[in-house]
């Protein structure tokens, strides 16, 4: 199956390799792009060098890849995924890494040590109440540096010859400028961008746990399912 996926130019990295492990093909499309705020990574940098924090959470790998390399004073540090967190790999930063791909594990996996802890946090300009709530009814105390916006390409995108596309996350289906076709297979990378599809009226046949891997792996189970259902009819 030869698959869109939706990317910020430059991420897609290994997918190509990652989708053939699933026997599928892949291309980026990229119905969003970043915008570094120069001044905000500045002052999260600062922030750390001070030791405003007693830990830093990466909720994505691409933070991880801005700032690693500007990191001298090092904190604990937490990352969402094991892609994040190879990025934080990369420059010698040691960091533990969430078992799940949704920052709502964050707090429960930190547990009672959050209490009254200081927990900075470099990420999109994308809301997270959901996230800032959970840190503050554990006692805990967030500080958000919003170190680069997500920007609709607006450009509509090119999905001949894709048998599916999978959205990377809510925003990039909320945000892409698309013709859904019907043979096209809809694939959602975890449950919040399946409810965001849904919400809109558009069922992804696929959704899931969060990363590509586990995507592709529901992808061929439900293929699998859809030739036994064939087979039996």
């Amino acid at each position: 199956m030869r698959i869109a996926v939706t990317r910020l130019a430059g991420k897609e990295k290994k997918d190509a390799a990652r989708c053939a492990q699933f026997g599928h093909s892949c291309y980026s499309i990229h119905p969003l792009r970043s915008e570094m705020r120069p001044n905000e990574i500045a002052a999260f940098i600062q922030a750390v060098d001070r030791g405003d924090f007693d830990c830093v959470f990466f909720t994505s790998a691409l933070p991880a890849k801005i700032i690693a390399p500007l990191l001298k004073t090092i904190t604990r540090i937490i990352a969402i995924g094991p892609q994040t967190a190879k990025e934080l790999e990369h420059y010698g930063i040691s960091c533990e890494t969430l078992t799940s791909f949704y920052s709502r594990d964050f707090v429960p996996y930190l547990g009672e040590w959050i209490r009254g802890k200081h927990i900075g946090i470099p990420r999109a300009d994308v809301p997270n109440p959901a996230l800032m709530d959970a840190i503050s009814a554990a006692g805990g105390i967030s500080h958000e540096f919003r170190c680069y916006g997500l920007v609709p390409t607006e450009e509509v995108l090119n999905l001949e010859g894709a048998d599916a596309i999978l959205f990377t996350s809510a925003m990039s289906f909320t945000k892409a400028v698309w013709t859904r076709h019907p043979d096209l297979l809809l694939i959602a990378i975890g449950e919040i961008t399946a409810a965001a599809m849904r919400r809109a009226g558009i069922n992804p046949a696929v959704a899931g746990d969060g990363s590509l891997e586990g995507s592709l792996r529901a992808l061929n189970e439900y293929m699998a399912g859809q030739e036994d259902a064939k087979n039996d009819a």
